[in-house]
């Protein structure tokens, strides 16, 4: 009982500054600690060759690509979520490839390899900027010039897959999405925080510090977003093919959210799949998955 009631204590002293540090989080939510890519395409054999994607027709480090050939005509970008990096979306790689697709693997910016990016604003066009860089690389490259292209997106980075529709100069032909996109957004950053995806530190993960952490954090991320979200229908939202994926047993982007995005569009189509919890689909349910995604893609992406 002494150490509960210390902690509170402890808790209720840092108060004052708990504003600052959900502040200071929203920030460290877009800018993480780098992860090392934990496997490359050739530990799950698969070749690939690295890509320098540039950023805004600027020279120098850009985007880091894995390229992972296969059929010229279809091809596949791959992203990642947030605060990982291209390698936890290796096992997604390797059902298209032995599909037969093309893969591009990218890592976004301040996440794997790829650029760092210090900006505190506009995050969402930035980060559907990176979407938008890898798939006007594809159709540069002569041989993928006429290809069919789907977008393939994960957790809180598929809002930036989601949000690339609306640039009508970069057209694609299906977009797939796993756990998430949802209808609102600050829900999703305040389930970040409490999941543990930003650490928080001694009497601020506590006690009436913690709360305000969290809703400071979260409505900041959203401010610093600068989107008008949802999208209004029209155009591409209604032209192209969606697949979402949601987990019945997500606590971050929960299904009943995804499926209130998803209603508002006349071409998505909603999988929940069972007993399956944040970006854990492909493994819970490994032939559901591949048989939903596959499907689509042959759908979407046939001649």
């Amino acid at each position: 009982m002494a150490t509960g009631f210390l902690a509170k204590a402890a808790s209720a002293v840092t108060l004052p500054v708990a504003p600052l540090y959900g502040a200071f989080l929203s920030y460290m939510i877009f800018h993480p600690p780098r992860r090392p890519h934990h496997k490359t395409p050739a530990d799950l054999g698969l070749t690939s060759t690295d890509v320098n994607v540039p950023l805004n027709g600027q020279q120098g480090r850009g985007l880091h690509v894995w390229l992972i050939p296969g059929d010229a005509e279809r091809v596949v970008v791959l992203g990642h979520g947030l605060g990982l990096s291209k390698s936890a979306s290796l096992a997604h790689a390797r059902l298209l490839s032995e599909a037969g697709y093309t893969v591009a693997m990218f890592d976004h910016r301040n996440h794997g390899k790829s650029v760092a990016d210090r900006a505190g604003w506009g995050m969402s066009d930035r980060h559907t900027d990176d979407v938008v860089a890898v798939v006007r690389h594809m159709r540069s490259m002569d041989e993928y010039a006429a290809a069919r292209i789907a977008i393939y997106g994960f957790s809180i980075s598929t809002f930036p897959s989601f949000y690339m529709l609306k640039r009508e100069d970069c057209p694609v032909d299906a977009v797939v999405f796993d756990s998430g996109p949802a209808l609102e957004l600050a829900p999703l950053f305040r389930n970040f925080v409490a999941a543990g995806g930003v650490p928080i530190p001694g009497p601020l993960g506590a006690g009436p510090s913690r709360p305000v952490v969290e809703s400071v954090a979260s409505s900041a991320a959203v401010a610093m977003l600068r989107v008008q979200w949802p999208p209004p229908l029209g155009g591409a939202y209604e032209r192209t093919p969606m697949l979402f994926l949601a987990g019945e047993r997500d606590t971050m982007i929960p299904a009943s959210g995804v499926r209130a995005l998803a209603e508002r569009y006349p071409l998505a189509e909603v999988h929940t799949l069972p007993d399956t919890e944040h970006l854990q689909g492909i493994k819970t349910q490994p032939e559901t998955y591949a048989e939903t995604v596959l499907g689509f893609l042959e759908r979407t992406l046939k001649d």
